[in-house]
Parts: structure tokens; C-alpha cells; sequence
């Protein structure tokens, strides 16, 4: 962790709404925008070829068969209004049930009955528009009279003609076969590409779930590379670069740990001389600087090995901040905590004490008295720590956290520590996967904040 490295994004810039409407509605998971993809064309697709079906194949079928129907009621209609013999009426009658399937009945002098009350349905649409075309008496059309059966009365001067023809003469079946084949291969054909997509996406899933541990600092073992050659690479590439890290933090604390060999060296002589000079003031004061820059080395030595080190355990978070708290209040009894949610994360406990120490210590050590306050929010832990000191300017708050920095214009340089608590709280919290940010408390001095993800 070096002070220059970019703050992870807050997680408000994380869930910023997006400036296009549609796109908040759209799923946020990949395997729910695969869903979609798949669903939104195959619903297209069929919606498409139903259209295309009733308006050439329905349409022209079931008008075909309606003008044969009402061609065959027009035609014995004329016959028996044209025959005067009752011989050839039952001819007729005859010949319309054996040839035409179509039953009359004939009421003389009859008057037309009530109209049945309408129900839309598309073939008694199909069916009036060809009885209008064919007929040039006034008609019915009852599509209830019978189960499976259309009654057509004509009122003629002689009387009324009643005609029942089976529904099957202007009914295709195959408007139900087309849906059902059309509705059954989507869904099994849908059902096998998701199926698919979950096996796809599963290995996306493993690779994101260990980006976040590796966010965390947590442990993160090297996982079965599956999916497509674009996901096999970025897990290659994601195990390569946790190796990288690991090599660069070993790398860093074996060169710190050499650094300090070599410069508690010469310390130590610098120290034996001042020693053989006698107490004066010159040398009380080379004293000072030669203790104060062997405490700049233990203090960062001590946290870069410690955090390499140290194991992730499940911790009780608001534990700990009350351990933390109760050791503080042995030299200022003056701090407060509120704990308004609890919650057990996998962290390293000690260095998350050293991250709650220092923010505490620079609260009391600033400030009379220290509010600490744990919430939750959404997935994210806060820890607010609000002192009553003299505060930092806002424009100086980012500088706080560069390595021994100390702001004389705010803070009272003879009370500060070595210009590290800061960078090394925000240092661990960034290995967790959080931040540590500094406001104006309500106190009137400053608020730190640590927000770690849950």
C-alpha cells in the first residue's frame, strides 16, 4: 500500500443512478441480462410468426371456409324459395344434409326471434361479413345454439330458415397446433440455453467472488479455471496478479526489514557518541531526533510486517470497538459508543485495532472528549470516531494522509505523534476493501470515518 495509491470508490459513486431511464429497469446480473437476450427475441420471434400466421394462413383459411358455408345456405335458400313442389323441398333438405353436412329447418310465416346477445369471436366476424356478401335477406348468427354447432336464420317473405352447420366447416384446428408447437419448442429451446448460460456464467460468478476476497485482503486460494478461453484468461490473469502482490508485499516488508538492519546501525553508534559528549543542549536535542526517527522505523515496520502476517478470522466487530474503546478510556474517560448495528466480519482483528487505535488516540489526543458510533448501511459498515478539537481544513484533509505528514496550521505539532496514524489506519482499511475519510464533526472539531464492506 503506498500513499499515492487511488481511493476505491465510495459506495454511493458505486450505485449512481444512470442517466438513461430504460437502463434501470434492465437487470443488474449478467445471468439476468442473458436471460433477457434470450427471452426478448424468442417472444419477438414468436409474436412475429403468429402475426404472420393469422394474417396469411388463419385469415385466408377460416374467409375461404366462411364463403363456402355461406355460399351453400345462399344456394339453398334460392332453391327453396324458387320450388313450389313439397317433393323438391325435401329433395332439397335431403340433399343439403347428406352433400352440404348442413341441417335446415323451415317455419312458415314465422317472425325472426330475438338476437342472441353478441360475443366477439373472429369466425362469427368472418362469418357475417360472408353472408352479407352472399345473402340478400336479413340473417342471425348464433355460435351458442349447440355445442360445436353455428345456427344461421334467414328471414325470408315465406318464412324462417333455420340452418345448422358443425362449427368444424369454418374451423381450422391448426391455429391451436401452430401456438402449441410455437409456445412448447421456445420454452424447451429457452430452457436449454439457460441451462447453458448458468453453466457460462457460474465460472463468471467464481472469478467475481474472488476479485472481491482479493478487495478485501482476504486469503484467496487458486480456483478451477472453467468457462469460455475470455473467462479462462481473465482467471489466469487474476491468480497471476494476486501472485504478483503477494511477491511485491513480500518483497517490500524483506527490503523494510533490511532497511531497518541497516539504519539502526549507525543509530545506535550516533547514540553511543552523544552519550560520550555529555548532557547539553545540542545533544539533548540530536537525542530526541535520533528517537524520534527509530520510532517513525518501528512504527511502520511493525504495521508492514503485522498486516502481511496476521491471519483472517471472523471477527465481532462491535467487540472489538468496545475493547478498543475501554482501553482508551483508561487516559480519557471522556468517549462515548454507540453501537446502532452489529455485525461479524473476516478481517484481521489486530490490524483493525491498530486502524481503531489510531483514529481514537488522534481524536483524544486533539480533542477533550470522542464519539465513536457504529452503524450499518446497505452492505457497508461505517465507524464514525467526531472529536471537539481544532479540526483540519477541508483542503488540508487529503494531505493528512500522506506518510509523516503533520499540519502545524491545525494540529499542535508538539502533541502530535510521527505523522503515520492516519496513513496506516487508511492503509488497513483499503486491504479490507474500505476507506477511511475525514469530514467536519457535529462536534465542531473532525470526524474520521471508516466504512468496510460487509
Amino acid at each position: 500500500m503506498t500513499e499515492n495509491a487511488p481511493a476505491p470508490p465510495s459506495l454511493a459513486s458505486r450505485r449512481a443512478p444512470h442517466n438513461w431511464r430504460a437502463k434501470r429497469i434492465l437487470p443488474r446480473s449478467l445471468y439476468g441480462r442473458a436471460l433477457l437476450i434470450i427471452v426478448v427475441p424468442t417472444l419477438i420471434t414468436l409474436a412475429a410468426a403468429t402475426f404472420v400466421f393469422f394474417n396469411r394462413h388463419w385469415y385466408t383459411v377460416s374467409t375461404r371456409l366462411t364463403y363456402a358455408v355461406a355460399g351453400d345456405i345462399a344456394a339453398i335458400v334460392d332453391l327453396m324459395e324458387k320450388t313450389a313442389a313439397p317433393e323438391n323441398a325435401s329433395d332439397i333438405v335431403k340433399l343439403a344434409n347428406d352433400k352440404m353436412d348442413i341441417k335446415v329447418a323451415f317455419a312458415p310465416g314465422a317472425a325472426m326471434p330475438r338476437p342472441p346477445r353478441v360475443i366477439f369471436n373472429p369466425l362469427r366476424t368472418l362469418l357475417n361479413i360472408a353472408l352479407k356478401d352472399r345473402l340478400r335477406y336479413p340473417f342471425q348468427i348464433d355460435m351458442r345454439h349447440a355445442p360445436e354447432t353455428i345456427a344461421v336464420r334467414v328471414d325470408t317473405p315465406n318464412g324462417i330458415y333455420t340452418f345448422l352447420s358443425p362449427q368444424r366447416r369454418i374451423y381450422t384446428p391448426t391455429t391451436e397446433v401452430f401456438i402449441a408447437w410455437m409456445v412448447g419448442s421456445s420454452i424447451l429451446l429457452s430452457a436449454i440455453a439457460l441451462l447453458f448460460m448458468r453453466n457460462q456464467i457460474r465460472p463468471i460468478r467464481r472469478l467475481a467472488d474472488a476479485a472481491d476476497a482479493m478487495g478485501k485482503g482476504q486469503e484467496v486460494p487458486w480456483f478451477k479455471i472453467e468457462g469460455a478461453s475470455e473467462v479462462r484468461q481473465a482467471g489466469a490473469a487474476l491468480m497471476v496478479m494476486r501472485d504478483r502482490l503477494r511477491r511485491q508485499m513480500t518483497q517490500r516488508t524483506a527490503m523494510l526489514a533490511g532497511v531497518s538492519h541497516d539504519l539502526r546501525t549507525p543509530l545506535t553508534r550516533m547514540r553511543l557518541q552523544i552519550e560520550m559528549m555529555g548532557d547539553t543542549a545540542d545533544t539533548r536535542e540530536l537525542a530526541n531526533d535520533i528517537a524520534e526517527m527509530e520510532a517513525m522505523l518501528n512504527a511502520y515496520l511493525a504495521f508492514a510486517r503485522g498486516e502481511e502476517s496476521e491471519p483472517i478470522v471472523e471477527t465481532d466487530l462491535a467487540e472489538l470497538i468496545d475493547d478498543v474503546v475501554q482501553t482508551a478510556r483508561r487516559q480519557n474517560p471522556n468517549i462515548t459508543l454507540t453501537i446502532e448495528h452489529n455485525a461479524s466480519l473476516n478481517l484481521r482483528r489486530g490490524a483493525i485495532r491498530r486502524c481503531l487505535s489510531n483514529l481514537i488516540g488522534n481524536a483524544l489526543r486533539y480533542g477533550k472528549r470522542a464519539e465513536i458510533a457504529m452503524r450499518q448501511t446497505g452492505n457497508t459498515i461505517e465507524i464514525t470516531i467526531d472529536d471537539d478539537g481544532p479540526g483540519i481544513a477541508p483542503d488540508k484533509r487529503e494531505e493528512m494522509f500522506r506518510p509523516f505528514t503533520r499540519l502545524e496550521a491545525s494540529r499542535n505539532p508538539a502533541t502530535g505523534g510521527i505523522g503515520l496514524g492516519l496513513t496506516i489506519a487508511r492503509d488497513i482499511a483499503r486491504a479490507h476493501g474500505g476507506d477511511v475519510t475525514l469530514e467536519e464533526s457535529p462536534l465542531g472539531g473532525l470526524r474520521a470515518k471508516i466504512w468496510l464492506p460487509v
